[in-house]
């Protein structure tokens, strides 16, 4: 899908009483579950913001919220001529779109179509913990060298190296943000899992994952665009590396329910991809993070992420009910 949706200015901002962002603009590529959060705070904060999207019904949504929406898929090369147009006073760029084999297809099309923004000052790329690869449960933080083990990760990391050098060659700030599991309201976390049939806690000694409630990691991109400071490299992960199971054993004691049934990963039957998931093990540290201007996470365990999820979740259903 490549065709240019007709959009809504996304001049028209709330007016908070603070807008750090007041005349610049985020154009978007990829407004998924963490992006287009970000593109919404970021409007917020006074910015204007466009954004990509294949998903009509996606586009539909956000333009209701005021973010000027494009159709456009970056592997295809249909509109790629559209793309100056699209992104004409364009001060900074955010990429989501996954990495093709050969890196970043959003890179590839600008490229090719000679659309990168004269007066770009920040970009954002979000990338993944992955590039690091296994690091057999050892802390580790940006200084770690990447070791990428999956076809995704070795992508991410040529992006990662061919947005950082046309950053260099334009004069442009780059934040390369490796993001750990993303968890949030919707189907993307562990209380949905625990309402699922079948849901089971695979064991495995040792094991740990990284992960962020997305309001975090889209407050620590906002923070980042705020405060651009040249080449930087920042790991997007909460407090506490933690073992799957849990996670589960947390929400079933927020749902009030059970634990779930325990299996060893060896007898889990595991498909490729989660078993490649499972076999790399690290606990990130997030110093940087933490040191960016004026951020400071919200939720700094999954404990309080999925605790206010709940909440949410239960004010929401009191709502509709009166």
């Amino acid at each position: 899908m490549t065709a240019e949706l007709t959009v809504i200015p996304s001049s028209t901002e709330p007016t908070p009483t603070a807008r750090p962002l007041a005349g610049r603009h985020l154009f978007v590529f990829g407004a998924g579950f963490c992006a287009g959060l970000v593109a919404l705070r970021a409007q917020a904060a006074g910015a204007r913001v466009s954004a990509t999207t294949r998903d009509p019904l996606r586009a539909a949504e956000l333009i209701e919220q005021g973010i000027g929406m494009h159709l456009f898929d970056a592997a295809a090369s249909g509109r790629r001529a559209a793309l100056a147009e699209m992104l004409e006073g364009v001060t900074d760029l955010l990429i989501s779109i996954p990495p093709g084999e050969g890196g970043c297809p959003a890179l590839s099309a600008l490229t090719a179509a000679g659309a990168l923004p004269s007066g770009l000052g920040w970009i954002g790329y979000l990338s993944s913990t992955g590039v690091y690869g296994d690091c057999g449960g050892a802390w580790i933080d940006e200084t770690r060298s990447p070791a990428p083990q999956t076809a995704d990760a070795r992508a991410r990391l040529i992006a990662e190296r061919d947005w950082a050098a046309l950053a260099a060659e334009r004069g442009a700030a780059l934040d390369i943000l490796r993001l750990s599991g993303l968890y949030g309201p919707g189907r993307r976390n562990a209380l949905d899992r625990m309402r699922s049939p079948g849901t089971q806690a695979v064991l495995r000694h040792g094991q740990v994952f990284n992960r962020i409630h997305v309001e975090d990691a889209a407050g620590a991109i906002l923070a980042a665009m705020s405060a651009p400071a040249g080449l930087r490299r920042l790991n997007l992960t909460d407090d506490l590396p933690a073992p799957a199971h849990a996670l589960l054993d947390h929400a079933a004691r927020l749902l009030g329910r059970p634990p779930a049934p325990r299996v060893p990963f060896d007898a889990a039957g595991l498909p490729p991809g989660a078993a490649a998931f499972w076999a790399e093990n690290r606990r990130i540290r997030n110093d940087r993070l933490k040191a960016l201007p004026g951020f400071a996470l919200r939720y700094p365990t999954y404990r309080e992420g999925l605790a206010a999820i709940l909440a949410d979740e239960r004010a929401s259903a009191t709502t509709a009910a009166e």
